[in-house]
């Protein structure tokens, strides 16, 4: 209902009030493609995207393939990976923001590379873009890491143990067993995991917004579109139509890439 609600009042101007008071059609679509600030927020999600989707998959793999060959201790090693996905995203922000990386001259990061005889580096300032980027990516990696850790611990449970026993057999060792046998039998699931960090990055929200925005206004590609959404239907104007307008676009965005990447990939498609 609240979706169907949203849709229904992106046609309506509507400002301090969910009510629609002016039907204005198509406008505060047209209205939001032609904002740059939108653009910008939709730029913001692919450098974001770009940064974290590969990363987050070859680590979540890389740490799945590692506890999946541990003997001793597997559980405590999946229990400790999947442990930071029980945490709050905004309580890691706040921990990233003020404890590791907290200003330019304090914070752990800060504090390590003092001992190191380096020089400090203005990680939360606003004119230094790569700096800023580190803090917010990392945070997203610590938190989700684990969860896709998982799928593919999961996954590699699956595979049956033959088909490694007939490579060494052949001969087989190391990257060639990696990229002719598990790779290909994770196929399914790294298609999913691929999607799932897509749409997450999409959703990117609460790093953005209790990292940057002590800040006042945002530093170039640096507010994703949901922050943008937020202060667009919430901040002072409440301005619920073109909020709305833009929720229903980005909507329709993550459709489209879910189906895109589904032709592409054949998730779904019926087995011959």
């Amino acid at each position: 209902m609240p979706i169907i609600w949203s849709a229904y009042l992106s046609f309506f101007s509507a400002y301090n009030t969910v009510t629609p008071t002016e039907f204005v059609g198509l406008g505060n679509y047209l209205d939001m493609v032609r904002d740059p600030a939108f653009r910008s927020s939709l730029g913001t999600f692919v450098v974001f995207a770009i940064f974290i989707v590969p990363t987050t998959f070859a680590l979540s793999l890389g740490t799945a393939l590692l506890v999946a060959r541990t003997r001793v201790m597997q559980s405590f090693f999946r229990s400790v990976f999947f442990l930071p996905v029980a945490c709050s995203y905004v309580v890691a922000a706040l921990i990233w923001k003020m404890s590791i990386f907290s200003g330019v001259r304090f914070g752990l990061a800060n504090t390590i590379l003092g001992w190191l005889g380096r020089d400090t580096v203005p990680f939360l300032s606003v004119t230094h873009p790569p700096w800023y980027w580190l803090v917010i990516v990392t945070a997203r990696l610590w938190l989700q890491i684990g969860f896709y850790m998982i799928l593919f611990l999961a996954a590699l449970q699956r595979i049956s143990p033959t088909l490694y026993e007939a490579a060494a057999i052949d001969g087989a060792r190391g990257w060639q067993v990696f990229r002719w046998i598990t790779l290909p039998m994770l196929r399914p699931t790294s298609t999913a995991v691929t999607l799932l960090l897509l749409i997450n990055a999409f959703q990117a929200f609460d790093e953005f917004f209790n990292i940057l925005s002590t800040f006042g206004t945002y530093p170039p590609y640096a507010r994703p579109p949901l922050v943008y959404l937020y202060y667009t239907a919430l901040g002072q104007g409440q301005d619920f139509g073109h909020g709305s307008a833009g929720a229903v676009i980005l909507t329709l965005i993550i459709a489209i890439v879910a189906v895109v990447q589904g032709r592409l990939t054949g998730i779904g498609r019926a087995a011959d």
